[in-house]
């Protein structure tokens, strides 16, 4: 730019020059001034020279002065960001440290764990070990199911000796063909649909039949009264051995007493009588069984229902530990009958 005025400017001084007339006798002078000029002229674009390197050289300072902060900002950026994900890095490794640790700590009370349960391990391991070893030895399971044929042999037999005191057959003069293949019918499947229940009538027990009257009247046959009251009395006998023989506390325990028996419940659903509650002022308080009558005579006659109710509860219940089936709630002698078929049976023993 300088150079251009500069030139401008000599131009304007030759059409001057040119237009100028010089007069000879200060052409020295003239000719001094020019030449002066003319080396002003040539430092001035020395000078203009010098100032150009200047500015170049101080513009690629700057411009190198510039990158290089550019470079710095960028570097600056680059490590602010790395300086973050180097803080967030910090903090996971801190939470992943405290996770450890607790798996550490867990791991190590599982171990701690796992060696008292291998402790606990071997010591039944070796105790199952020695219960094999008794088991398999002289006194193990043979030995134990000789004992127990042996045991039910036994009772097989006392049984045996009740059957034969008071014994459970078809009453005579109705037809025993019909009534043997009823109570086998029953035997079998119980009290099913589509099988005629079987008659209390059609057995009898030490020659008694066994007949349970709703009410007393004048005209009942006291002596039947009395039959069916000393059959009860057998029936709850023949009960309380058999319970006694296969070691089993009966729901409703018994008073025996021949015609005159009671059986004892207690939770009765029937309320006792000022005389029940008499009879069994000698028992505990908190315990007070009631007492129903297993007779009519001189007694209530829904009270001695329930009794022989009570008493077919008993048999049902040996009927269950032994594995055999009740043929109904109303058939004392036939559920009798069929308990003792059960225990006298070969497949008692081994069972």
């Amino acid at each position: 730019m300088e150079s251009k005025k500069l030139a401008l400017m000599q131009n304007q001084e030759d059409q001057k020059n040119a237009k100028l007339v010089i007069q000879w006798e200060d052409y020295e002078q003239e000719l001094a001034r020019l030449c002066s000029l003319t080396s002003a002229l040539n430092e001035a674009k020395k000078k203009k020279q010098l100032v150009q390197q200047k500015l170049q050289s101080l513009i690629q300072v700057e411009a190198e002065s510039l990158s290089r902060s550019n470079e710095l900002d960028e570097m600056k950026e680059k490590l602010d960001s790395r300086k973050l994900v180097m803080g967030n890095m910090s903090m996971h490794s801190k939470v992943v440290k405290e996770k450890v640790k607790k798996q550490e700590e867990q791991l190590s009370n599982d171990i701690r764990s796992l060696l008292v349960a291998g402790t606990s391990l071997s010591g039944a391991s070796k105790r199952l070990q020695d219960a094999s070893r008794s088991f398999a030895g002289e006194r193990g399971y043979g030995r134990l199911r000789t004992l127990q044929r042996v045991f039910r042999t036994r009772q097989q037999y006392m049984v045996s000796q009740v059957q034969l005191l008071y014994p459970v057959r078809i009453a005579i003069g109705q037809a025993p063909e019909q009534e043997l293949e009823s109570f086998n019918n029953c035997s079998n499947s119980g009290n099913s649909a589509g099988l005629k229940p079987l008659d209390q009538g059609a057995l009898i027990i030490a020659g008694l039949h066994l007949t349970v009257f709703t009410k007393m009247s004048f005209f009942t046959d006291k002596k039947e009264v009395q039959r069916s009251a000393t059959a009860l009395g057998y029936v709850a006998h023949v009960v309380a051995l058999i319970a006694s023989y296969l070691q089993v506390p009966l729901r409703y325990p018994l008073r025996l007493g021949g015609s005159r028996s009671y059986i004892r419940d207690y939770a009765p659903s029937i309320e006792p009588s000022l005389s029940d509650l008499t009879s069994s002022s000698s028992v505990s308080a908190n315990s007070r069984p009631v007492e129903f009558p297993l007779f009519l005579e001189g007694q209530d006659s829904t009270r001695a229902a329930y009794a022989v109710f009570l008493l077919n509860k008993d048999l049902e219940q040996l009927l269950s530990y032994i594995g055999g089936r009740s043929l109904g709630p109303r058939h004392v002698l036939a559920n009798l009958k069929e308990l003792l078929r059960t225990i006298l049976s070969p497949e008692y023993i081994d069972t």
